[in-house]
């Protein structure tokens, strides 16, 4: 029997990324899957590979995470077979731009601090509630090394990523003897659609983020989040930063030439 045989795991920001190598993780398991995200064709797309994977049901929800009414909307009133959720892992994440405060966007700012911060906090407040009713569940937060260490350019980007480190410090506290479990997974330089994403499409500069060194792939990060989710009730894994062997601190990188 898979670890988690025809319980619901949420994922957000699905699509791609770390949330879609979650989403394949949890299928091995045999989970349910129930995959948010803006572009939820990708999911649609993917959903036949990820029954193959074990997956027992793939359902996905075409979700802003930004928009707390369409939170509510798309999982505070789930059919029957789908409201239990079991795992939350609450991924949905952005970086825009590496300026300088004093020289940096003010959308881009918007776009972290709504996606970063308040989407989390849009997701928890829907699903943590059912959760501590049942007495039982595992709150996973993708957070960043840069949430502890900050980096040139990184200002508000590391401000919301340490904003979700401390909510999480805070929801851990909140559930203490709900037998809710939370946990934070940090992250180092993930190869994914990040860098692009914060260079806004220019994939020359996205590739030179990772240039001379290995970085961790998504599948990496999504097996420490399976191993977090699947340990024995009485076993809360708080935090974990994880990094390529080639990154020492947010700012020690070695590059081979």
């Amino acid at each position: 029997m898979a670890a988690f045989d025809d319980r619901v795991v949420l994922v957000t920001g699905a699509s791609s990324g770390i949330g879609a190598a979650c989403a394949r993780a949890f299928a091995r398991e045999g989970a349910r899957l129930l995959l948010a995200a803006r572009r939820v064709e990708r999911i649609r797309a993917e959903a036949p590979r990820l029954s193959g994977l074990g997956a027992r049901d793939v359902r996905a929800v075409r979700l802003d995470t930004r928009d707390y009414d369409a939170v509510r909307a798309a999982l505070g009133d789930l059919p029957a077979e789908w409201e239990e959720i079991d795992v939350l892992v609450n991924n949905a994440g952005l970086s825009r731009g590496l300026a300088s405060l004093h020289e940096g966007s003010l959308d881009d700012w918007n776009e972290m601090i709504d996606t970063n911060v308040k989407g989390l906090l849009h997701v928890d407040r829907v699903v943590v509630p059912g959760m501590a009713a049942r007495r039982r569940g595992t709150v996973v937060h993708v957070g960043s090394i840069a949430g502890r260490q900050a980096y040139p350019g990184g200002n508000v980007y590391c401000g919301t990523k340490a904003a979700v480190k401390a909510i999480t410090d805070g929801l851990r506290i909140d559930l203490l003897g709900t037998g809710v479990r939370v946990a934070t997974v940090d992250p180092g330089m993930v190869r994914t659609e990040f860098s692009e994403v914060r260079f806004h499409g220019d994939r020359e500069r996205a590739d030179s983020v990772y240039r001379g060194m290995t970085p961790l792939a998504a599948d990496d990060v999504a097996e420490v989040v399976v191993w977090i989710a699947s340990r024995p009730a009485h076993v809360q894994i708080a935090e974990v930063v994880v990094l390529p062997a080639d990154q020492a601190s947010a700012t020690h990188v070695h590059r081979r030439t």
